[in-house]
C-alpha cells in the first residue's frame, strides 16, 4: 500500500492490517516531531503493540522546551529520545505518526513502514501502511479509534494523554475538527486524570516566557486585523507558536503572524480566525516560494525556510523583517 486508505474502510480494517505488518521478533521506532498529540499518539501505537512485537522506541527529532510540554511529559513519565539520525540503529521497522515524510529534512530519505497522520498528504507518504486523515482536528481522534476498534481500554496514562492531545490541536474545538474529534475526547474523559491535565494547562508561562511577551508587545505592528511580531533571533520554535496563539487573543486580530529566526532558519507562524482565508495555503503561497517547508490547517500553519534560500534577497535582519513584512501586507491587500 502506498496511499492513504479510503473513507470506506474501517478502524478494525486498518488495526488489522497494521498488526499484520509487524512480527514477535520486531523493534520498532516511532519517530515524531513531538508535541502533545504526536507524543500521545506514539504512546497509543505503543499500546497496539504491547505484546506484539520485541520492543517499541519513541523519539523526537525536536528540542522541547515549552514550559506546558516539559509539564506534560513530567507529569505522565513519558520515556522518550532525542534523535539526529535514524541510521544505524536496530530498528526493524520505523513508524512516523503526526507527521510525514516531506514536514522534516529528517524523515525525507527515510523509509517508513507506517505513516499515521492528520495533515494534508504529501507526495512522499508512501509506505506499506499509510493512514492520513486531513480532516481530523488531532491525530490523537485516528489512534484513540484505533484503540477502541481493538478492544483496548487506555490506561489513565494514556487516555490522559490522548484527551490533551485532542484537546491542544483542536484548541478545545475551536480549530477544524469532526464528531469524531468530540466522540473521541467524550470517550477519553471517562480515563482521564483531570487534575493532571489542570496541572499542565497551568504550566505553560515561565520567567522567560513573561520576557518573550514584553518584547513580543513592543514589536507588535498591527496591519488593519493582522497582528504581526518579529521576534528576531528565537530561543526555540515553541515560544513563537505560544506568542502567535496568545496574540490571537487580541480583539483587533483575525490573524496572528510571528517570525523568529532558529538554527539558520526563518520560522514563521500562522493563525488564523476568520471566515476568510487559510493559514495552511497562505503559508505555501506566501513562504513556499523560498523553499523549505510550508502548510498546515485553514487555522494554523508553519513555515520553515533556511537562511541560505534567501541570502540574496537579505543582507541583515531589519532588511528579512521588512521583506517578510510586505508579504504580510500583501495578504492583507489580498482580501
Amino acid at each position: 500500500m502506498d496511499h492513504p486508505f479510503s473513507k470506506s474502510v474501517t478502524s478494525t480494517e486498518k488495526c488489522n492490517r497494521l498488526l499484520e505488518l509487524i512480527s514477535p521478533e520486531d523493534t520498532v521506532g516511532i519517530v515524531m516531531n513531538a508535541d502533545p498529540d504526536a507524543i500521545a499518539s506514539a504512546l497509543a501505537l505503543k499500546r497496539l503493540f504491547w505484546r506484539k512485537v520485541r520492543r517499541v522506541m519513541l523519539y523526537h527529532i525536536n528540542t522541547i522546551e515549552r514550559p506546558d510540554n516539559l509539564a506534560f511529559i513530567k507529569l505522565l513519565r513519558i520515556k522518550m529520545q532525542c534523535i539526529r539520525s535514524m541510521k544505524g540503529r536496530k530498528i526493524k521497522k520505523w513508524a512516523i505518526v503526526d507527521s510525514q515524510p516531506h514536514h522534516h529534512d529528517r524523515f525525507k530519505n527515510h523509509h517508513f513502514d507506517i505513516i499515521i497522520d492528520h495533515h494534508r498528504v504529501g507526495p512522499l507518504s508512501k509506505a506499506p501502511f499509510v493512514d492520513i486523515k486531513e480532516d481530523y482536528g488531532a491525530n490523537a481522534t485516528i489512534m484513540t479509534e484505533y484503540l477502541r476498534a481493538s478492544k483496548i481500554t487506555p490506561s489513565a496514562k494514556l487516555a490522559t494523554a490522548l484527551f490533551y492531545g485532542i484537546k491542544t490541536d483542536t484548541d478545545n474545538f475551536v480549530r477544524e475538527s469532526l464528531p469524531n474529534d468530540i466522540d473521541a475526547f467524550r470517550y477519553l474523559y471517562r480515563f482521564t486524570n483531570m487534575n493532571i491535565i489542570k496541572k499542565i494547562e497551568s504550566s505553560e508561562i515561565s520567567k522567560q516566557t513573561l520576557s518573550d511577551f514584553r518584547l513580543a508587545m513592543e514589536r507588535l505592528v498591527l496591519i488593519k486585523d493582522i497582528a504581526f511580531i518579529s521576534m528576531e533571533e528565537a530561543v526555540n520554535p515553541d515560544v513563537l507558536v505560544i506568542i502567535a496563539d496568545f496574540f490571537m487573543k487580541l480583539a483587533e486580530a483575525n490573524w496572528s503572524i510571528v517570525t523568529g529566526i532558529y538554527e539558520e532558519n526563518l520560522i514563521v507562524i500562522l493563525r488564523n480566525a476568520g471566515f476568510r482565508g487559510d493559514a495552511g495555503k497562505t503559508a505555501q503561497k506566501l513562504f513556499g516560494p523560498w523553499g523549505g517547508l510550508a502548510g498546515g490547517h485553514k487555522s494554523a500553519a508553519r513555515a520553515e525556510i533556511p537562511l541560505k534560500n534567501i541570502v540574496d534577497e537579505i543582507d541583515d535582519t531589519p532588511r528579512l523583517n521588512r521583506l517578510v513584512l510586505k508579504k504580510v501586507k500583501s495578504l492583507q491587500e489580498s482580501f
